[in-house]
């Protein structure tokens, strides 16, 4: 019997379509050699493959004004019994993930419990993961989605948006330190595909050069369709669109190898 392993992602709303979590589905289970249980935890299951797992969103006890930013991600699905997989370990991935290279070392990677995520490329010293792909036992991180709903006024005034920050803070509370992926298996489309100003106004992003990368995460802006059609952003009136100054160098070439992989 071959192993098999649980991977999560999380859909609400229309921002992503049903194809964005086929294509990660896609993408995962053709590159490895496992089993993969396939769950997407959503409000909207039209459109998702046969074989995609759909679960009710996980609830944030809190005012409905408090629900907000992505703390469904990185505290709802703390939930010590997501999706009734108590005990089992899973792995996370964004909808925003490029898969570019075979996964089975990093499925067999994790030891006993210990939490995984990548180490914030953006931020200095230890202290912060880039949540695009982390890894837990479910049943072990309960504390992050207690606290934020006990404190859910005072965890958005500290950290605002960074739901990502917030996340590390806590399992470095409880447990230390954050345990990181090898940094060779991930790398950040906006930081180390994009080229520099003022190249990027005439070159097309490059894929690095690195044969033992598994992922490329698409944080932030530009997505994977902005990538693809050449856009930092897709929508002008998007308040996440740069504005200003800022529009003279977050540009982005379009970038047709995306599509390479993205299906």
């Amino acid at each position: 019997m071959s192993e098999k392993y649980n991977v999560i992602c999380i859909k609400w709303g229309a921002w992503y379509p049903a194809d964005d979590v086929n294509k990660l589905c896609s993408m995962i289970k053709r590159n490895t050699s496992f089993d993969i249980d396939f769950y997407c935890f959503t409000d909207r299951t039209d459109g998702l493959r046969s074989d995609i797992i759909a679960k009710p969103l996980p609830k944030l006890n809190v005012a409905p004004e408090d629900d907000k930013y992505s703390y469904r991600k990185e505290a709802a699905l703390c939930d010590d019994n997501l999706g009734g997989l108590n005990g089992q370990r899973v792995f996370f991935f964004d909808l925003d993930s490029l898969i570019v290279g075979n996964l089975d070392d990093f499925f067999r990677y994790p030891e006993g419990d210990k939490f995984y995520i990548i180490n914030d490329w953006h931020t200095k010293g230890n202290t912060v993961g880039q949540a695009s792909c982390y890894s837990f036992v479910v049943g072990t991180l309960g504390f992050v989605k207690s606290y934020f709903e006990a404190h859910p006024k005072e965890v958005i005034a500290k950290y605002y948006t960074a739901s990502q920050e917030y996340l590390s803070a806590k399992v470095i509370e409880q447990f230390g330190h954050l345990n990181f992926w090898p940094k060779e298996w991930f790398c950040s489309f906006r930081f180390h595909c994009i080229p520099v100003w003022p190249l990027r106004l005439f070159l097309t992003p490059k894929m690095p050069k690195n044969p033992k990368l598994k992922m490329i995460a698409f944080h932030g802006l530009p997505g994977l369709d902005e990538a693809l059609k050449g856009k930092w952003c897709m929508e002008d009136n998007d308040p996440k669109c740069p504005k200003g100054i800022k529009k003279l160098y977050k540009v982005v070439r379009p970038t047709p190898w995306v599509a390479d992989y993205w299906k």
